[in-house]
């Protein structure tokens, strides 16, 4: 089993196959619009400008489980992060990432990838799983890592893509 047998719905409602990323680097993350961590999303968008073409992508999932911090609706999602950061990278549905009812696709990650000390659970919004172009579960970083500190691990992965 891969990241590519799963679907998920972009958050203009449209379902897509994760196997429109395969040969892509990703970095999946959960995000949500009213937490602390919420001006990662900068950073997230600087990482897909400089790397994001045909051999990268970063993909937002917002989750409103930690605290209720992402209450819109997509159309609300959408616009704050496109007015607030200039998000171009795919954004997606929102999605719960724990739980009976956790996405496929995170239930995936969080048992591939266990957090600190073997936890499969989430802990919190902004959660990183980066994901070379094979597909392979790399590296999960938590949500205090900022994206640029991420940059020279996608940069390696890149390098042995060429």
């Amino acid at each position: 089993m891969s990241i590519y047998e799963f679907e998920a719905e972009k958050i203009n409602g449209e379902q897509l196959s994760m196997k429109e990323y395969e040969g892509k680097v990703l970095l999946i993350v959960n995000t949500a619009s009213k937490c602390g961590f919420t001006p990662q999303y900068g950073e997230l968008e600087e990482l897909y400008k400089r790397h994001g073409d045909d051999r990268f992508s970063v993909l937002g999932f917002p989750c409103n489980q930690f605290l209720a911090q992402e209450p819109g609706d997509n159309l609300e999602i959408d616009s704050f992060c496109r007015l607030n950061y200039g998000v171009t990278f795919p954004m997606f549905s929102k999605v719960d990432v724990n739980g009976k009812n956790a996405h496929p696709l995170f239930k995936y990650l969080t048992d591939h990838a266990p957090g600190v000390m073997g936890s499969k659970a989430i802990k919190w919004n902004f959660t990183k799983f980066l994901i070379d172009s094979d597909g392979t579960i790399v590296k999960r970083y938590s949500p205090s890592t900022k994206p640029m500190e991420i940059e020279n691990d996608i940069q390696k992965l890149l390098e042995n893509k060429k």
